[in-house]
């Protein structure tokens, strides 16, 4: 019933538009400071001195996962939630979909602005997911839309990363514990060769398709060419962008509607994308910021250096004012779909595809995501990048934890990927092991991969 009055005040929310929406924001914004401040110390000694009501986000202090992953243990808001607990379920991945402490599910990030993240989401977070998961398919999806995917079964097909505590990995391992639920849910790993996962999909034949963008973009090309034919309705969008004409050549290579989520693991309901290609911000749960370098406020119309995000459901480990570092543009005007909710469209997160040529010339995509989910399982890496130094190479920048012995993970590593570029018929590629460290872009974030044509610039 919790989650079904979280849809209805959502959808009212939603209807009656920019007042009602602000409202809900405030109210929700004050609750949730002043939870912050009594449940957890380290708000409460960041908070002190401000006024005992804050409805105005710009008056907290901006926090960052670099500041807050230290104070873990202060950070939460239930005492029983330890860091070293946390890491010790991240680390097991017979436990993906479990829930920690019997009530939390544990996400983990990789970590592109150098920093793993652990972040809880308490049950008032997942009702607040799904109403406003359900209030962007009634976006998305007319009913005549709906009778289409019940004819094909209801099939969802998930492609993400698998092996690891990710959002998208323990969110689709969490669906399949429902035994109403598991035929209808394909699980694909996006490490998957294209060919095998082309033929696993073609014996699946999703009704829903539900890749990262990237993935998106590779398996559209296998549709064009005729070794893909699936017929799906939805192909939903997650993880990187990617160019506005990408969007039109993947709904024209399955004939259906392609929508796109920008979110967070801080934050896994913070948008969903319209018809014109802008994304909303779910405002009556959700605060975005547009900044510059220097926490000031941007204009709508701008592109903002970096983003400060406010979650107003999580009660378990508060997000607020939190720069998540990616830049964005705020709509300056309505949108012409109608929304009434704020739109922005996302700089910072393009997918870099890197594209090998075969021994026999032919070319052979893989996406970062491919590569960053196998480096996310070797121990003793605090933070990875890939350089596609040349056409037929790669080099890898480590950083590493304290105590990690180099050679060992430099074993792993190399393994691996020449593994995973063997599967992909690329065992000519060479794979060496960089001097220099990672490397952070102007804005602060380490990208995972670098490709060819950036990496000569």
């Amino acid at each position: 019933m919790k989650t079904l009055r979280l849809l209805l005040d959502a959808r009212r929310a939603h209807k009656h538009g920019g007042e009602a929406l602000l409202r809900r924001q405030q109210e929700r914004l004050a609750e949730i400071v002043a939870h912050a401040r009594r449940r957890s110390a380290y708000y409460r000694e960041l908070y002190h001195g401000l006024p005992d009501r804050v409805t105005d986000p710009t008056l907290l202090p901006v926090t960052s996962k670099k500041q807050l992953m230290p104070r873990f243990d202060d950070w939460v808001t239930d005492p029983a939630v330890t860091l070293t607990q946390a890491q010790a379920f991240v680390d097991d991945p017979a436990r993906i979909g479990e829930k920690f402490l019997g009530r939390y599910t544990l996400l983990t990030t990789s970590g592109t602005t150098g920093t793993r993240g652990l972040f809880l989401l308490d049950q008032r977070s997942l009702a607040v997911t799904t109403a406003l998961g359900a209030r962007m398919l009634g976006a998305w999806l007319s009913p005549a839309d709906v009778v289409r995917i019940a004819a094909r079964g209801g099939r969802i097909a998930m492609v993400n990363a698998t092996g690891g505590h990710f959002a998208s990995a323990v969110a689709a391992a969490g669906l399949r514990r429902n035994p109403l639920r598991r035929r209808r849910i394909g699980v694909f790993p996006v490490q998957l060769p294209l060919p095998e996962l082309v033929a696993r999909l073609n014996a699946f034949r999703p009704a829903i398709l539900a890749p990262y963008a990237g993935t998106g973009a590779l398996l559209a090309g296998e549709q064009q060419a005729g070794r893909l034919h699936i017929d799906p309705v939805l192909v939903a969008l997650s993880a990187e962008g990617l160019p506005t004409t990408e969007y039109d050549r993947i709904a024209t290579a399955f004939g259906a509607i392609v929508r796109q989520g920008y979110a967070a693991t801080e934050c896994p309901f913070l948008t969903y994308s319209c018809r014109e290609n802008w994304l909303h911000v779910n405002s009556d749960w959700a605060i975005l910021e547009p900044v510059d370098a220097d926490h000031q406020p941007v204009p709508p119309g701008r592109r903002s250096h970096t983003t400060l995000l406010t979650n107003l459901a999580n009660r378990a480990q508060p997000i607020l004012r939190y720069d998540l570092g990616d830049a964005v543009l705020l709509r300056p005007g309505p949108c012409p779909c109608g929304d009434p909710l704020p739109a922005i469209r996302v700089q910072g997160r393009a997918a870099d595809l890197l594209t090998f040529p075969t021994q026999d010339g032919e070319p052979v995509t893989l996406t970062p995501l491919t590569l960053s989910a196998l480096l996310d399982h070797i121990p003793g890496i605090e933070l990875a990048q890939i350089v596609h130094t040349a056409q037929d190479s790669l080099s890898i920048r480590l950083r590493l934890t304290t105590g990690a012995d180099p050679d060992t993970v430099w074993r792993a590593v190399h393994t691996g990927i020449t593994r995973l570029l063997t599967d992909h018929g690329l065992d000519h590629v060479s794979v060496t092991r960089a001097a220099e460290p990672p490397q952070q872009t102007a804005g602060g974030k380490y990208r995972t991969v670098i490709p060819h044509t950036q990496a000569r610039s």
